[in-house]
C-alpha cells in the first residue's frame, strides 16, 4: 500500500476460492483498494499525532501560563514596594527642602544681610535647583497618586498673568547664563481662571524650564500667554533641539525621553511632560505640541474660557 509514493504498510491476498488466476481487472481493484487503505491508515496516524500534539502543547501552555503568572505577580510586588518607597522617600524629602527653599527666600531678600552680586547669584542658583527638586517631587508623588486614584484636582481663582511672571522670573539669570533671549510680554487684562495654581504653575515651569535646557547658547525662547474670546492659551517656543519625528509620538508617555534629549540633559526623569499632560487634560484643558527637529519646539496648553473662567472673582490687581 502506498500513498503519495510513500509505503505504509502491505495488502497480503490469498489464492480466488474459484482457483482462478488474478485478471489485470482484479488487480486494478486491488491497487484502487490499496490506495485507500493507506490513504485511511495515514489519516489514523496523523490524527494521532495531532491529537498528541495537542496534549503535549497544552501542557507546555499550561506550565508557560503558571510561569507568567507566577512572573508577573513578582513584578506587581516589585511595582507596588517601589511606589510605596517613592511615596514614602518623597514624603521624607519635601520637609528638609521647604526648610531650605525658606532659608534661601530669606537671604534673597536681605534677612542675613546684603548680599553682593555673586553671593546673590549663588542663592538664586540654589533656589532654583530647590524648586527644580520641589516639583520632581511633586511629580513622583502625583505618579503614585495616579495609580492609586488619589490624585485630586483643588481648583481656586488663579491669576495666571501672575503665575507665569513668578516662574520666568526664576530663570532669568539661566537663560542670562546661557545666552538666551526670553521674551514674555504679560498681558493687563486677562481673565480670572478656576484651576489648580499648585499644579499648573509645575507645568508652566516645566515647559520654559525645557525650553532654556533643550535650547543651545545664542537662541531664543518666546513665552505667550492670551486670552481670545473662547479660550486661554499658554505656549513657549523655543529655537531648540527639537523632537525627531519618530518619537514624537511617545513623548507624553510616562518615562520616556527623546534621544537627543538625553544626550543634552542626561539627569532628566521623563515625568514632566507627562504629568503636564495629566494636569491639564485633568482640568478640561489640551496641550499645545508643536516641533522640528533641529529648529525648535512649541508646548503649552489651551483652556476652555466657558467652563473655567470665574468672571466675578477680582484680579490681583484691582483688589
Amino acid at each position: 500500500m502506498e500513498s503519495q509514493d510513500q509505503y505504509v504498510g502491505y495488502l497480503i491476498v490469498g489464492i480466488k476460492k474459484s482457483g482462478n488466476a488474478y485478471s489485470n481487472q482484479d488487480l486494478q481493484i486491488l491497487e484502487i483498494i490499496a490506495d485507500e487503505v493507506a490513504i485511511a491508515v495515514q489519516n489514523t496516524l496523523r490524527f494521532e499525532e495531532i491529537a498528541q500534539f495537542n496534549i503535549t502543547l497544552q501542557k507546555r501552555i499550561e506550565d508557560a501560563t503558571a510561569r507568567l503568572q507566577k512572573t508577573n505577580e513578582k513584578l506587581v510586588a516589585l511595582d507596588e514596594a517601589k511606589d510605596e518607597f517613592i511615596s514614602m522617600a518623597s514624603h521624607q524629602l519635601r520637609t528638609p527642602l521647604t526648610s531650605i527653599k525658606g532659608y534661601l527666600s530669606m537671604l534673597q531678600e536681605g534677612d542675613a544681610g546684603e548680599l553682593n552680586e555673586q553671593q546673590h547669584n549663588f542663592v538664586d542658583q540654589a533656589f532654583l535647583s530647590s524648586q527644580r527638586m520641589v516639583y520632581l517631587i511633586a511629580d513622583l508623588l502625583n505618579v503614585s497618586r495616579l495609580k492609586t486614584g488619589k490624585f485630586v484636582i483643588e481648583a481656586k481663582p488663579t491669576y495666571l498673568p501672575d503665575v507665569v511672571e513668578g516662574e520666568i522670573k526664576q530663570l532669568a539669570e539661566t537663560a542670562k547664563a546661557r545666552d538666551l533671549e526670553m521674551v514674555f510680554n504679560k498681558p493687563t487684562d486677562f481673565p480670572m481662571m478656576n484651576l489648580d495654581e499648585t499644579k499648573i504653575r509645575q507645568v508652566i515651569m516645566n515647559f520654559a524650564d525645557n525650553a532654556v535646557y533643550y535650547t543651545p547658547n545664542g537662541g531664543k525662547i518666546t513665552i505667550q500667554l492670551k486670552a481670545d474670546e473662547n479660550n486661554v492659551i499658554y505656549s513657549v517656543t523655543d529655537t531648540g533641539i527639537g523632537v525627531p519625528k519618530s518619537e514624537q509620538h511617545k513623548l507624553f508617555t510616562k518615562f520616556y525621553r527623546a534621544g537627543n534629549a538625553r544626550k543634552a540633559r542626561p539627569d532628566g526623569t521623563g515625568l514632566g511632560l507627562f504629568m503636564a499632560k495629566k494636569v491639564v487634560v485633568a482640568q478640561g484643558g489640551a496641550i499645545i505640541f508643536k516641533t522640528q527637529e533641529g529648529k525648535g519646539s512649541t508646548f503649552g496648553f489651551s483652556f476652555p474660557r466657558a467652563k473655567l473662567e470665574l468672571k466675578d472673582v477680582l484680579k490681583p490687581s484691582t483688589q
